[in-house]
């Protein structure tokens, strides 16, 4: 039985698939608006946070 290992997306990742400022996506991550965790002094972002924020954007817009 496998198990799916979810993917994690460094800062840089997120800002070229969104076309972000770096200081946009902390701002996103500040405000608790993409989640994200530290680990020593990496942060990472799952991509399933990446596209849940995606989709509350497109349900906003709508």
């Amino acid at each position: 039985m496998t198990t799916a290992v979810p993917v994690l997306l460094t800062v840089p990742e997120v800002m070229g698939r969104l076309k972000y400022s770096r200081s946009k996506v902390y701002d996103l991550i500040r405000s608790k608006r993409l989640a994200s965790f530290t680990e020593g002094r990496c942060r990472r972002i799952p991509e399933s946070a990446l596209q849940d924020y995606i989709r509350t954007q497109l349900e906003e817009a709508c």
